[in-house]
């Protein structure tokens, strides 16, 4: 697991110091539960994923024409494996929330 930076910078705003915490105290093998805060015009809604954590990183994109470096949006991502064996990914925002599961 590549280890993040004492704090997690996104493009959107810092990731709060708790899921900070949360998120470098996980260990591949452990189960835990995202909550995230799913937005579309004007429609909102909560979602919920579980399973079993692999990896953090940071998921750096681009715009689609060939810009300055400045110019990539960098995001914390989490990245896991449903209960269906299906292997996912989530990037985070300001709003999301990691629980680690018994």
């Amino acid at each position: 697991m590549s280890q993040p930076p004492a704090s997690m910078p996104s493009s959107t705003r810092p990731i709060d110091p708790a899921l900070t915490a949360v998120l470098r105290s996980l260990r591949p093998g452990q189960r835990i539960r995202i909550t995230q805060t799913v937005r579309v015009g004007f429609k909102q809604w909560t979602t919920t994923v579980a399973g079993t954590f692999r990896d953090l990183n940071y998921l750096a994109t681009g715009l689609a024409t060939d810009r300055v470096p400045e110019d990539d949006i960098v995001v914390v991502t989490v990245h896991f494996t449903k209960d269906n064996g299906e292997l996912s990914s989530v990037t985070l925002d300001e709003n999301s929330k990691v629980e680690v599961l018994p």
